[in-house]
């Protein structure tokens, strides 16, 4: 269990990334309760209204567009003088076999997954700096240790956003800033229903199926019809205050996993190759 900041040292601004549902929703609604500032923010103003009634203050903010990160991390600071907590929430899941995503799949599943977090840590880290204290919060997956066929270029995308947490942390512990990186593993959000849009060639431009992998297709969407989210899957509260208990620590882990089924989940990184390509045969066997 983290230490906590004593009272002079409590952070108090958190900056949130995709609230408009699921984990960032209830993010932010979890940082509200414990009396921090809540700038929430989302690509379209409409779907963070109620998290403004409720007391966020709210920011139309595109994680893939320079010039919203520069003017809304400018606004906060000159609003409230820090950002404490800068929550790297957004993303999204960009499924199917690697061969027939796209290269524009993979650019735009990069583009909010790894480049849109490295231009928030870009612009808020000279305030963190300066004031000798804050926390980044990246949010990851599982999908960031172990990767699953169908999920490469997720995964690839969590793969890079971990490696590039791990560098941070060290690059920065010296200013008095903390890195950490939140490894959900299924959770029950609206992500199933984006990572089934995603995989559908019909709905969007990432992929383009070539006819060698019916057997993975028909798998994945007996999933999605059984529940997407997974069994096991944990209500987003339980993510949303591992993030906010990450951010008002002294000496908070490297990285944390919400959850019994992703602390089971990671696990799955330290069996050897040869037996992890085992198991997803038999599991392949098991559902043909």
């Amino acid at each position: 269990m983290p230490t906590a900041r004593n009272e002079s040292t409590v952070q108090q601004t958190a900056l949130i990334t995709g609230c408009s549902s699921g984990i960032g929703r209830v993010t932010a609604e979890t940082f509200l309760e414990e009396g921090w500032t809540v700038y929430a923010t989302a690509r379209r103003p409409a779907d963070v209204q109620t998290l403004g009634e409720a007391g966020c203050e709210l920011a139309t903010l595109d994680v893939t567009d320079p010039e919203d990160v520069d003017r809304v991390v400018t606004r906060v600071l000159d609003e409230t003088g820090t950002i404490d907590a800068l929550v790297n929430n957004a993303g999204y899941g960009q499924f199917g076999p690697v061969e027939d995503v796209t290269p524009e799949g993979v650019h735009d599943q990069f583009a909010v997954n790894v480049y849109g977090p490295h231009r928030l840590i870009r612009a808020a880290l000279p305030a963190m700096r300066r004031e000798g204290d804050g926390t980044i919060v990246n949010v990851s997956s599982v999908a960031g240790r172990v990767a699953v066929p169908g999920g490469g270029v997720y995964s690839s995308s969590k793969f890079a956003l971990e490696a590039l947490s791990d560098a941070l942390r060290n690059e920065v512990r010296e200013f008095g800033v903390d890195v950490v990186v939140v490894e959900p593993g299924p959770v029950r959000t609206q992500f199933s229903d984006r990572v089934r849009r995603e995989a559908d060639p019909d709905e969007t431009d990432g992929v383009e199926r070539s006819g060698a992998y019916d057997d993975f297709y028909a798998l994945f969407e007996d999933a999605q019809a059984i529940g997407g989210d997974g069994p096991g899957a944990v209500d987003p509260v339980v993510v949303a205050e591992a993030i906010v208990d990450a951010a008002a620590a002294r000496n908070p882990p490297a990285r944390v996993q919400p959850g019994t089924p992703a602390r089971v989940g990671v696990l799955a990184r330290f069996l050897p190759d040869s037996v992890r390509d085992r198991g997803f045969d038999f599991l392949r066997k098991l559902t043909s």
